[in-house]
């Protein structure tokens, strides 16, 4: 490596919005970040599931598609 061409590497402090902090080493500085995984609702568990079965409904009405489950039923029924 060349001598004096590479950015000083330090122990840095990174402090979260909810309160969370740790310590790693980073070449900015102390960092201030807004989500972590101690308050992401993906690891905490609390994550909200989209609803996507309402827009697909909404697009089958849209364009007055059949839901497929629905036509099956319907082959079935008049059988």
């Amino acid at each position: 490596m060349k001598n004096d061409i590479h950015p000083e590497y330090k122990e840095a402090s990174i402090v979260c919005a909810c309160g969370n902090s740790f310590t790693t080493r980073t070449t900015v500085g102390d960092v201030h970040i807004e989500i972590c995984s101690a308050c992401h609702p993906f690891f905490t568990g609390k994550q909200k599931l989209v609803d996507t079965a309402g827009r697909v409904e909404k697009f089958r009405r849209k364009y007055k598609l059949e839901n497929k489950d629905a036509a099956e039923e319907k082959t079935t029924k008049s059988e």
